[in-house]
């Protein structure tokens, strides 16, 4: 018997996203909602030094502790039209769908980046999982289609990423004008890069031993490249 071949339907996917890190510093960011989803979206806001007012009538006790320490500005009400004027960043987390709806609206009016958890037919932009070790930065995403799989995936990571790689980064930040300034040939430079990395230094790191490590990323970049 012939089994009728059946052609597979390419599955329809929205374009992909655009993987970014904002500088937040002295921007104007707005939090409609002021529960414990909301409580985790200002923490972050307030670290990467956002101004930070919330909307809502009632707030978690650590976003009432924030308020009182002046850590952030607090509006006692229900969010209306016009809270997001003059804003950089919105974030809705009343997990009320409707309220989502309008605050979608004034984000689209104005063009406002704009998120909301667990909602992302109302979000221009989504929030990876996020490990971090000083200044390094890794983030896990899964396009928004499952965040607690983006989650999984960063706790494994992270096991793997220790304190080290963070004072490898500052070691690698604090030679990088003198990189620049000794290869102004782009391709040199790459290549001087590429010695560093692939080095001892990290190891000496690893171990907490700063002077091998600092002697033996200068060698690295002193050693020329074998023709």
């Amino acid at each position: 018997m012939t089994v009728p071949h059946t052609r597979t339907q390419p599955t329809e996917r929205s374009p992909a996203h655009y993987p970014l890190l904002l500088r937040l510093e002295g921007r104007s960011c707005v939090v409609v909602g002021g529960g414990k989803v909301a409580e985790g979206k200002v923490e972050g806001l307030v670290a990467a030094g956002g101004d930070v007012t919330v909307v809502s009538p009632e707030l978690t006790e650590r976003l009432l502790a924030w308020f009182e320490e002046g850590r952030i500005d607090w509006n006692p009400r229900p969010y209306q039209k016009g809270d997001l004027a003059g804003r950089f960043l919105a974030i809705a987390a009343t997990e009320q769908r409707d309220v989502n709806e309008k605050v979608w609206q004034e984000a689209q009016e104005h063009s406002i980046l704009l998120n909301a958890p667990d909602d992302p037919p109302h979000c221009n932009f989504i929030l990876p999982a996020v490990h971090r070790q000083g200044d390094l930065v890794v983030a896990v995403s899964s396009g928004g289609r499952a965040p607690a799989f983006s989650v999984w995936l960063r706790d494994r990571i992270a096991q793997g990423i220790g304190p080290e790689y963070g004072a490898y980064l500052d070691l690698l930040g604090e030679l990088r004008p003198q990189v620049a300034d000794r290869f102004t040939d782009p391709t040199e430079r790459r290549r001087a890069w590429q010695r560093l990395i692939d080095g001892e230094t990290f190891e000496h790191v690893r171990r907490g031993d700063t002077g091998a490590a600092h002697r033996t990323a200068l060698e690295s970049i002193d050693t020329e490249e074998e023709l």
